[in-house]
């Protein structure tokens, strides 16, 4: 299909546009408003048809994505981005207004119904229509029923109608909304309160990413927005807020790919009094209880960009739990650790030709880019790394037993990290140092407000944060963040 928002003139499309256009005077000149008003439903069709009984008097909306013409006997479908029920329309059943009305509607328009239900010699669901009011004449014709909105750039930049034409996208997202929903109830019947903090800040702080920047004018000063809540949140731990979480956006302005978009959805718990493995224990909670509510099952198919079968992801508990240093060198040898930085950065380029090097990269980066290689991107049921390097997570606690590492997980599946977990160092001292030597020298990127607040003391805490975008991407075999992404951002059309 072209893409909607242009018509050629004299196109078959222009055509059917110019007799949708005919029909809307016609419907003006009957005294009938094309674009409705107030309609008062008692359900919708999803719900109908999940709970039918026949008898019912009974008012719903939707729109007409069928219609079966049977001279004065008309079935339809009615549907929205939920479900779809079946109507039947009898000449005699109605007055002739709403007859002639009728006939002057379209695939794609809007309206409300009422009337009773009942089920046909086929054993369908319906509702006897005794009632009709027109929400939306819809005055562009809808993609083609058959074969739906094909084209993925356009399904993108024209989600209203991917919505309309793909029920697989339709239903994708409500699954994203309920997994929204399902995540907020989950954590405030364990006691968390949800916050928000800010988008615009002075200081681009808890990750180490690239910022939007932008200036407000009124104060003179440049501001970021938000590349994660992370120190606010921890404010709130000192100030007392001992359970707490935040379900918002996050903007980094770097790449966009398969797994990233520049504006995304995180959410952020903390907990006073945890750790790196009592947060494990609540994430795996929370997604084996998202799987069995929204999806029915620990058994999540997922499937590649032409919609087959790629592999089935398990998530019956309990979930592996492994050092970082244990699996890089099951990847790499089990002397990897013993060998010099020069003998490493030889044996990924002479054996290891997954693996892309820079000649700027650190010896720590050299392995860290061995294990996203070989073990991230390879790892298709869920496992929590353990025990990462200090140098790559300045926010997290030390391990009392090695310094070299902090107390961590990254929660690994679906070849991709799908949520880190911290023992949240509290300590401003330590903290002050591996800001600024995350900093490399410009004071200006630490967040020394952040320092004075811990100074204050903050309770030890565990701490998370989870990719709401790659989790609904799980949970519903998508292979891109774009299929899960209602506008996913685009580069702008020349």
């Amino acid at each position: 299909m072209p893409d909607a928002a242009h018509f050629t003139p004299n196109s078959p499309e222009a055509d059917l546009i110019a007799v949708r256009r005919e029909k809307l005077a016609r419907i003006r000149a009957m005294g009938v408003d094309p674009f409705g008003g107030r309609f008062d439903c008692s359900t919708n069709p999803a719900d109908l048809k999940a709970s039918f009984e026949e008898g019912r008097q009974v008012s719903l909306l939707g729109r007409l994505v069928s219609i079966r013409d049977m001279g004065k006997s008309q079935f339809f479908t009615l549907a929205d981005v939920r479900g779809a029920i079946q109507g039947f329309l009898s000449k005699r059943d109605v007055p002739e207004e709403t007859w002639q009305l009728w006939k002057l509607l379209d695939r794609g328009d809007w309206v409300g119904i009422s009337g009773e239900t009942f089920t046909t010699k086929k054993g369908e669901p319906t509702v006897r229509v005794r009632g009709l009011k027109l929400l939306s004449k819809s005055l562009r014709p809808l993609p083609d029923k058959w074969h739906g909105l094909a084209d993925h750039e356009l399904q993108y930049r024209r989600r209203h109608l991917d919505l309309i034409a793909n029920a697989e996208s339709a239903e994708r997202f409500v699954k994203r909304s309920l997994i929204v929903a399902e995540t907020r109830r989950f954590l405030q019947e364990r006691g968390f309160l949800e916050v928000e903090t800010p988008m615009l800040q002075d200081v681009a702080g808890g990750a180490a990413a690239r910022p939007f920047e932008t200036y407000h004018n009124s104060l003179s000063m440049p501001l970021t927005l938000r590349i994660a809540p992370e120190l606010f949140l921890k404010r709130l731990l000192t100030g007392g807020f001992t359970k707490v979480f935040e379900l918002n956006r996050n903007f980094r302005n770097e790449g966009i790919d398969r797994r990233h978009n520049p504006e995304f959805t995180v959410l952020e718990v903390y907990e006073a009094g945890g750790d790196f493995e009592t947060m494990a224990d609540m994430v795996e909670e929370l997604i084996c209880t998202l799987a069995r509510k929204i999806c029915g099952g620990l058994q999540i198919e997922q499937k590649d960009d032409d919609g087959n079968p790629r592999y089935t992801i398990d998530l019956s508990r309990p979930w592996r739990r492994a050092r970082y240093e244990d699996l890089v060198k099951e990847a790499a040898g089990e002397d990897w650790f013993s060998l010099s930085p020069e003998e490493r950065r030889r044996r990924v380029e002479t054996g290891m030709p997954e693996v892309q090097l820079s000649a700027d990269m650190k010896d720590t980066d050299v392995t860290q880019q061995v294990y996203e290689t070989l073990v991230e991107k390879k790892t298709v049921n869920p496992c929590f790394v353990t025990h990462v390097a200090k140098d790559l997570v300045p926010l997290a606690k030390r391990n009392p037993e090695n310094p070299d590492v902090v107390d961590v997980f990254e929660l690994v599946m679906n070849c991709q990290e799908i949520c880190p977990g911290y023992s949240e160092l509290n300590d401003p001292d330590e903290q002050r140092d591996r800001l600024e030597h995350q900093a490399a020298g410009e004071t200006q990127k630490v967040d020394y407000d952040f320092i004075e607040t811990l100074e204050s003391g903050m309770p030890s805490a565990g701490g998370i944060g989870i990719g709401i975008d790659r989790l609904v991407m799980l949970l519903t075999g998508a292979n891109s963040i774009r299929d899960v992404i209602l506008f996913p951002q685009l580069k702008r059309r020349s």
